[in-house]
């Protein structure tokens, strides 16, 4: 006969097992004083009240009566001695591994614990009461009949039938019942591929389900959402990619879109700024609406030979015009929306220039500037005298102003008198005047005038402000300290004449006629331009007394007065010849 759990059955649970003493599925508390274990001596508890139920008397409990009575059970106590010997607590032992006690009725008699030789209870004494409160009673296990013994107990967890082993309070989880959902519309999941159609029923997966199918074998819904957006976005994609194949073609074969003709219709003012491309201008024309499309500009500007020469400005143009008719009308300089300043222009000059751009009567910028010229922004040193002709000369800087609709000839003369403000105040002209004993900085911007209104390049410019500066000279007993300029009596007479009456221009008193008063005269004779101002404020000191310009393209400088009446003999024969005289 085989001692106790060394039969053919399982072995007996340890203490240590998570599952000694749970409370098993019907959710009523075990008993949780010590329970005897391997025949110690019992003791007495008294049995809780709501665990006395009666339960018919079952045979398997008769037949674990005689077990007790076994002679061979003190070897059974050895063997729990030896292989649990370490106290644990929190768990009461149970007799899992006896499933045919099951239904064992419960008597109310009360037990007392049995302990073994190191104070373990061993549960001998309580299994009635263990049996009793087992939860597992009246639960609907396959029953297995009793060998008599319980080492031919059979494992009842280890049949295919069985349910798993239960599991401890802490770790147990009522699973609920699988529920039916349809699967997300538009998931289109990688991973399911190819499982629908698998019927084998083969799976790694613990509840034996493959991916792709309910607990109860039936395919995940599929929605025809998810199809129909695929095909959405292959549409999408493969028409996508065809239209924009059929635009670059287009754009890189096929002939620009262009107009035809010089356009009609409305004026629109195009400004091209400073630093432009030609494909920028092309994108400004036609965003004005003056071409079809840039390229055809771009092409146009590219057959032109003079296509790239297209000056930054203001261009009226007509809208709807032909990339060529555009190209045409940009490269000429006239065409050009702007009032150019030119170096030495006087300022009635640049009056009629800006009556003439801004489609104004003539006279109205120089009333304007006479009315508002205290209000234009002159510097303090500046307009002051009242011998002035015109208190803004030499004030209209020379330099290139783009027009627009909102152009004035107010605006513009402020943007000018600014311009030259700035000029003067960076060249610092006012310390200067002192340095080259001049009155005030208007004498420099007048010495200025003079210079860029007779010499021709810089050289001229240096040696004839020095000229001016020798002849202002107390010590000069040749002009005696007269400028002798023709240019001063020709502004006066707002004119620009080489051969003119000397003895009526010597006589003619006037503060502006160097020929008639000593220095210089009382303000600038036009807008003198940067090479003429850095030329006054750096004089050639070569001692140039004269000079005099024989053909008319080169001057000539000389030191004494007979040098210079050599020069005047000679240009006044050539001028003979010149008239046919």
């Amino acid at each position: 006969m085989t001692d106790y759990g060394r039969g053919r059955g399982p072995e007996p649970w340890h203490p240590e097992d998570p599952l000694y003493g749970d409370q098993g599925w019907t959710g009523h508390q075990t008993q949780q004083g010590p329970v005897p274990y391997a025949g110690a001596p019992q003791q007495e508890y008294q049995q809780e009240p709501q665990y006395q139920q009666p339960y018919p008397q079952q045979p398997q409990y008769q037949e674990y009566q005689e077990y007790q009575q076994y002679p061979g059970y003190p070897q059974q106590q050895q063997y729990a001695q030896q292989h649990y010997p370490q106290p644990q607590q929190g768990y009461a032992p149970q007799q899992a591994q006896q499933p045919q006690h099951q239904q064992y009725a419960q008597q109310p008699q009360p037990q007392q614990p049995v302990y073994d030789s190191q104070g373990w209870d061993t549960g001998q004494g309580q299994y009635t009461a263990a049996v009793q409160t087992d939860p597992y009673a009246g639960a609907d296990y396959a029953q297995h009949p009793s060998a008599g013994y319980p080492g031919e107990t059979p494992d009842l967890y280890g049949t295919d039938e069985a349910f798993p082993p239960p599991q401890p309070p802490g770790r147990r989880h009522l699973e609920p019942e699988a529920v039916e959902e349809e699967e997300p519309e538009g998931d289109l999941r990688v991973g399911d591929a190819g499982r629908d159609g698998d019927e084998d029923g083969d799976d790694d997966e613990p509840d034996g389900r493959r991916g792709g199918r309910t607990k109860g074998g039936k395919p995940k819904k599929r929605s025809g959402m998810a199809c129909l957006i695929a095909a959405v976005v292959i549409l999408g994609v493969v028409g996508g990619g065809g239209y924009y194949g059929y635009s670059y073609i287009k754009a890189r074969f096929a002939p620009a879109e262009d107009f035809a003709g010089e356009g009609a219709g409305e004026v629109v003012d195009v400004e091209i700024p400073k630093g432009a491309g030609l494909g920028q201008m092309g994108r400004i024309l036609k965003e004005a609406g003056v071409v079809a499309s840039a390229q055809a500009f771009v092409d146009a500007a590219n057959a032109n030979p003079k296509g790239k020469s297209i000056q930054p400005g203001v261009y009226p143009m007509n809208k709807k015009m032909s990339g060529a008719a555009a190209v045409a009308l940009m490269i000429d300089p006239t065409k050009l929306n702007v009032i150019t300043v030119t170096e030495g222009m006087r300022n009635s000059k640049v009056y009629e220039a800006i009556d003439k751009k801004l489609g104004k009567p003539d006279g109205t910028t120089k009333e304007i500037a006479q009315r508002e010229a205290k209000n234009l922004g002159l510097p303090a040193w500046a307009g002051n005298n009242p011998k002035l002709i015109d208190p803004l000369e030499g004030f209209l800087f020379p330099t290139r102003y783009d027009l627009s609709k909102d152009s004035t000839p107010e605006s513009l003369l402020k943007q000018m008198v600014k311009n030259a403000s700035d000029k003067y105040a960076e060249l610092g002209i006012e310390a200067k005047a002192k340095e080259l004993g001049l009155e005030n900085p208007l004498q420099v911007v007048t010495v200025a005038s003079l210079v860029n209104a007779e010499g021709k390049n810089h050289d001229d410019f240096r040696k004839m402000s020095e000229v001016v500066y020798n002849r202002m000279k107390k010590t000069n007993d040749v002009t005696n300290q007269k400028i002798e300029f023709d240019s001063t009596y020709n502004y006066v007479k707002n004119q620009s004449e080489i051969n003119f009456n000397l003895k009526e221009a010597q006589a003619f008193n006037n503060p502006y006629n160097t020929h008639f008063i000593k220095g210089l005269p009382v303000g600038p004779i036009g807008n003198p331009g940067m090479d003429a101002l850095t030329a006054t404020l750096n004089p050639d000191h070569g001692g140039w007394m004269f000079f005099v310009s024989v053909d008319g393209n080169t001057t000539t400088f000389t030191k004494t007065y007979d040098e210079h009446l050599k020069l005047v003999a000679e240009f006044q024969e050539r001028q003979k010849q010149k008239n046919g005289g």
